[in-house]
């Protein structure tokens, strides 16, 4: 029996050698591994053995199966590989001349966010902005972000000089100038500005100090949301979340809130969404977003009594839901103006 073993062994090397498709190594699987594959039908032969004669021979098998495992699992990631380079097209010849009169078009995330704004606009959301520059009093203290955190490290955030003067962004003392690291900044200005009820999303660029690899970048794009109103709760909440996510994913949506923290909101969440129609992300629980009531200390802040008033905060990246969307699984790609990239999820104006 051990000759069968390894003549299986054998063969599995001669049929894998031969198939260059996913469906074939299906196929060649199922015929060796499967229920009624033919390692399985060796392997129903241990009952005829002695007891003296099993122990040996389920070792061998063991061997065996772990060999004929190891190649097919090489021969997918062959398969796979070559799939990937197919899918690329041929190699770039940089001597061609440039393709003339090319017609531009919008950009992956520009088309995300104005998707975002067009499903908050249907509930009554309008857009609110304000200047990339902000200060630390309206980026972390308005937001209930204690001197400690580790957000207003240097190494997290883009300080300005001490020096550097902007006649366009306003301060509340003498705190410091630095670039934005959410959108969240706009949320505060919205309310010392306007009285609730109000109901705003605020979209635009954020920076942090992260090193750039496949899933972060010191230039990024959020959405950020709030709704401010009398007997505001997590009912709602969630009501806008969910009609907001089916919208963008479809109406087979599965979403779920999962406790967190953040120091502006109480309770605060994470949101996970599971759909069935996202390629190789369908039908897991994927984390797309934060949210949570607003913490009463910053309704203080903006002098607003939360004894009369309440609401609900979120936050989602535009790179994240278009990465989600497009099966796109390197953040670089947005920004790197490569045109083979862009062209395949904008089109031509």
């Amino acid at each position: 029996m051990e000759k069968n073993l390894q003549a299986i062994v054998d063969h599995t090397e001669t049929i894998l050698s031969s198939i260059s498709t996913r469906p074939e190594w299906e196929q060649s699987k199922a015929s060796i591994l499967g229920p009624n594959g033919s390692l399985t039908q060796v392997a129903k032969g241990i009952g005829s053995l002695s007891k003296e004669e099993r122990p040996v021979f389920g070792q061998s098998l063991n061997q065996a199966k772990r060999q004929i495992e190891s190649l097919f699992q090489s021969t997918l990631t062959k398969i796979d590989q070559h799939a990937d380079l197919a899918s690329l097209g041929k190699k770039f010849d940089h001597t061609l001349p440039a393709s003339p009169n090319h017609i531009g078009g919008t950009h992956p995330l520009t088309n995300v966010r104005r998707k975002v704004v067009s499903i908050f606009r249907k509930i009554g959301f309008t857009v609110a902005e304000a200047t990339e520059v902000e200060t630390e009093w309206y980026c972390f203290d308005a937001l209930n972000t204690p001197q400690d955190h580790p957000a207003r490290d240097a190494q997290d955030t883009l300080f300005f000089p001490e020096t550097s003067v902007w006649s366009n962004v306003s301060k509340k003392s003498k705190e410091k100038n630095i670039l934005r690291t959410h959108t969240s900044s706009v949320q505060i200005r919205t309310l010392l500005k306007e009285p609730p009820p109000l109901r705003i999303i605020a979209p635009g660029r954020c920076f942090r100090r992260d090193t750039v690899d496949a899933t972060h970048s010191a230039n990024f794009h959020q959405t950020e949301g709030l709704y401010v109103d009398k007997n505001v709760n997590v009912r709602d909440l969630k009501g806008v979340l969910d009609f907001f996510l089916r919208e963008l994913f479809g109406e087979k949506l599965e979403t779920r809130l999962r406790p967190s923290f953040f120091p502006f909101t109480e309770p605060s969440y994470e949101v996970d969404l599971k759909a069935p129609n996202l390629g190789k992300l369908s039908d897991r629980w994927i984390e797309i977003m934060g949210c949570g009531m607003v913490d009463p200390e910053v309704l203080k802040l903006v002098e607003l009594c939360p004894d009369k008033w309440s609401g609900f905060a979120f936050g989602i990246g535009l790179e994240r839901i278009s990465m989600i969307l497009h099966g796109i699984d390197d953040i670089r790609h947005f920004y790197q103006n490569d045109q083979r990239f862009l062209s395949q999820f904008s089109n031509a104006l």
